[in-house]
């Protein structure tokens, strides 16, 4: 039945018994007596009541509906409205069901292909920093260790100091590219690059520390990636806006084939601030391996990020992306 007849057939219900009503024992005098207006009155209210009601229970799939509309995020997939009923209600649910999967699936592959690209040319800058400027650094620090041997002392003191200040720049340089491309993730696997990962930001106010469960499943290189690059997210937004002494990386597998990804601190936490683009692009990532990316505060404050990602359907979605 479409919505236009339900929503007459109601209307026409309350309508019918108001006028049984008139047809009924109830008269109505000139002028109008004191108990016949509250039995009008006691009418018109249950008249109304009824038709509320009726109304409420016609239109509730709209009110679901909407409520899913208001909140469906494309980077936190899975929600869906319940089909109930029959007719254009229905159908609009449906519709509305399907074009949600489509907008997952086509976001899914979209953030894909852009995180691609921009892996691509974090590692163009970071082979340019390494090959262009690391060595222009380096001859720059040989000339200058050279030209120290031969100065007079009081120049060789600042030429000293310019040294200094140099090789800080090229260690600052080498640093950026490592972020830039895990190249340790490439040669010695992910379990070292965390490891490296964590080690880089432990300073005297941050412990960081890596915590890593042997014996997990093969994953694919895709996955690795994002296990890190989400690791390496954590840890920064850990270091830049947690003001947490104590960070931590949990890596161990899970059961059904499973690897679990657990960044956490005891930090401020996040709170009811809005999402930015770093955790924007953690939920890209996940989504590109089909993971379950879970935020928010910890039992004991903090943060905690958890990523639980399936080996062999990570590997397909990779791939899958990717092409």
């Amino acid at each position: 039945m479409s919505l236009y007849w339900r929503i007459f057939l109601l209307n026409a219900v309350v309508l019918v018994v108001a006028t049984l009503l008139l047809l009924g024992p109830v008269t109505v005098s000139t002028p109008v007596l004191f108990g016949e207006t509250l039995v009008l009155i006691a009418g018109l209210v249950v008249m109304l009541i009824a038709n509320a009601v009726l109304l409420r229970i016609g239109l509730a799939p709209l009110a679901r509906l909407t409520q899913t509309m208001v909140t469906a995020d494309l980077l936190k997939p899975g929600s869906r409205t319940t089909v109930t009923g029959h007719g254009e209600i229905a159908e609009l649910t449906t519709s509305f069901n399907a074009m949600l999967a489509r907008l997952e699936a086509e976001r899914a592959t979209s953030s894909g292909r852009a995180l691609s690209a921009q892996e691509a040319e974090r590692r163009r800058i970071a082979q340019e920093l390494h090959d262009e400027v690391g060595q222009t650094l380096t001859a720059v620090l040989l000339q200058l260790k050279h030209a120290a041997d031969r100065a007079p002392q009081p120049v060789r003191e600042d030429l000293q100091q310019a040294q200094e200040t140099t090789r800080a720049g090229l260690d600052e340089i080498r640093r950026i590219a490592r972020r830039l491309r895990p190249g340790v993730l490439e040669e010695l696997g992910l379990y070292s690059a965390l490891r490296a990962l964590t080690a880089e930001f432990a300073t005297s106010r941050l412990s960081a520390t890596a915590y890593i469960t042997p014996g997990l499943p093969p994953l694919s290189p895709a996955t690795e990636l994002v296990l890190y690059r989400i690791a390496q997210e954590g840890l920064t937004n850990t270091a830049r806006h947690a003001r947490a002494t104590r960070g931590e990386v949990h890596l161990r597998a899970l059961p059904d084939a499973r690897v679990g990804l657990l960044v956490r601190d005891n930090g401020q936490g996040i709170g009811v601030a809005a999402e930015g683009a770093g955790i924007s692009g953690m939920r890209e990532r996940a989504l590109l391996i089909g993971a379950d990316l879970d935020i928010g505060q910890g039992p004991h404050g903090g943060t905690e990020i958890r990523l639980h990602v399936t080996g062999n359907t990570a590997d397909d979605r990779s791939q899958e992306n990717a092409r």
